[in-house]
């Protein structure tokens, strides 16, 4: 994946695998003023006025080339819920009530912007091609570790495959997002999380303060091994590398951890290309 600024000052990042447009957002760009949401927060209820929140999804949605009136991002549960949407749910989140919640969306139609918001939870986004190699349908999840454990991303994939794609032809970017380094957990995660994940991403670390056993998590390789369990080629699948608790010193991000909760939020998003 790369990073990109843009002409208007906002920094997101891409993966060159989808060849669409999208991007994930950084906290580099906006006008918010805020020291804990400074300076491109992207959810309302963070502390900035809601037209700062909308200009600053203007900022970003000239970046990456999408329409800000177009996006869809509605309340966020920690589900496995992936919904269609389209031209009917465009707006949604940001310029009028969400009629729904969930945690994925899916959609073919040209324009629509799917977006999922995140401040360490990983965001993935997904792009379906036909034979030819044209974008036919996209999708975008937020997965955190409650979402990860449902196989979020496998609905997504499957509600892609419904839509016309094939797993070869499905790309996936597994997008910033907190990292191992940063992940300590303690015992009710390690039991609550899914099996066969947490012998594979949860690593023993030892006893803490409290006698307790602490584990780190690893949820971007987690949702990189669903995605190839459920049939997306190795090749595929582009992951960062980036921690956004500890990237740039935690200037690059917003984290949940890092900030204790008090902080802005990131957005991710993706669309076919307006006809």
């Amino acid at each position: 994946m790369e990073t990109v600024q843009a002409e208007n000052g906002v920094e997101y990042v891409r993966s060159d695998l989808l060849r669409v447009p999208h991007g994930f957002s950084t906290r580099v760009g906006g006008v918010s003023t805020l020291p804990h949401t400074s300076s491109l927060n992207l959810a309302a209820g963070r502390g900035d006025p809601d037209e700062t929140v909308i200009r600053n999804l203007s900022l970003f949605c000239e970046a990456v080339g999408v329409r800000a009136e177009n996006v869809v991002s509605v309340p966020q549960i920690h589900s496995a819920d992936v919904r269609e949407v389209g031209k009917a749910e465009r707006g949604m989140g940001y310029f009028r009530t969400a009629a729904f919640s969930c945690d994925g969306y899916v959609t073919a139609d040209h324009g629509t912007a799917a977006g999922i918001k995140t401040a360490d939870c990983v965001p993935i986004l997904l792009c379906a091609e036909d034979g030819s190699g044209k974008p036919i349908a996209v999708g975008a999840v937020h997965a955190g570790w409650r979402g990860t454990g449902a196989g979020i991303v496998c609905e997504a994939v499957r509600k892609l495959l419904m839509l016309g794609g094939d797993t070869s032809g499905i790309f996936a970017a597994v997008g910033p997002s907190i990292s191992p380094c940063c992940y300590e957990v303690g015992e009710d995660f390690y039991e609550a999380f899914d099996p066969e994940l947490r012998e594979r991403f949860v690593v023993f670390q030892g006893i803490n303060s409290e006698g307790k056993r602490k584990y780190r998590a690893d949820l971007k390789a987690a949702n990189a091994y669903l995605l190839q369990k459920c049939g997306i080629p190795a090749e595929n699948i582009d992951v960062s590398d980036e921690c956004t608790c500890c990237a740039d010193g935690g200037k690059k991000y917003f984290s949940h951890r890092r900030q204790k909760g008090v902080r802005g939020t990131m957005l991710s998003v993706i669309a076919l290309p307006e006809e």
